[in-house]
């Protein structure tokens, strides 16, 4: 059973996503939380698996309370009302693994909660691809840092680390390069240890701002 925690300042926010969620056989939400600092408790006292935090509230909010609830464990998913929130980068560099709108779609939400809790990043949804790509800083000092970073990378990582950027899963990005899923998988875990970043999203930051010319 996935463990969820939601956080939103809006009662009926909360309260809608907990009905959606738990029409989900295999995810239930073990508690709510009205703004960053009860987050910050509430992930330490349940143990959640994965966070819905919202990117705007009264008090302390999303983005602030973001890395300490990174800190603590569970996967971050951050909630705006935007699909261009330049708050929700900070975030992701912060060490959340994404973000999602709060009009997915019921069925979508579930299926996003799934994909976060099994590790994998919210690359996959053009919106997200897109707020990287705007608002990755790709100024020259910032530029040629991110690529010294990159050249720690093999010829296969980097082309695979290229790969994650675009949003690809392993899947794809297996057939993409005729290699085995299991390949790519131990590519992209070996990046992260190289580049030493939490996640998928990170290493897709990390590219952008890299601003590497086409293959």
């Amino acid at each position: 059973m996935i463990r969820v925690l939601v956080v939103d300042d809006e009662h009926l926010v909360r309260s809608g996503l907990r009905l959606i969620l738990e029409a989900a056989p295999d995810i239930t939400v073990v508690g709510e939380a009205a703004d960053g600092a009860e987050a910050l408790v509430e992930a330490h006292r349940l143990r959640p698996d994965v966070v819905l935090l919202d990117v705007r509230m009264p008090g302390t909010d999303g983005l602030t309370a973001a890395p300490e609830v990174v800190a603590a464990g569970p996967k971050v998913v951050m909630l705006t009302t935007f699909d261009l929130d330049e708050y929700v980068h900070q975030a992701l560099r912060a060490g959340a693994v994404g973000f999602l709108l709060k009009d997915t779609p019921p069925r979508e939400l579930a299926a996003a909660v799934r994909t976060v809790a099994a590790g994998n990043a919210m690359l996959a949804p053009t919106v997200t691809r897109r707020l990287i790509s705007s608002f990755a800083e790709r100024g020259p000092a910032r530029r040629e840092a991110a690529r010294r970073r990159l050249d720690l990378l093999t010829g296969r990582e980097r082309e695979i680390v290229r790969e994650v950027a675009r949003g690809y899963a392993n899947g794809e990005i297996a057939r993409r390069l005729a290699m085995s899923e299991a390949t790519v998988k131990a590519h992209v875990s070996r990046a992260l240890a190289k580049l030493q970043l939490a996640n998928r999203v990170q290493v897709a930051i990390l590219v952008h701002d890299a601003d590497l010319p086409a293959p």
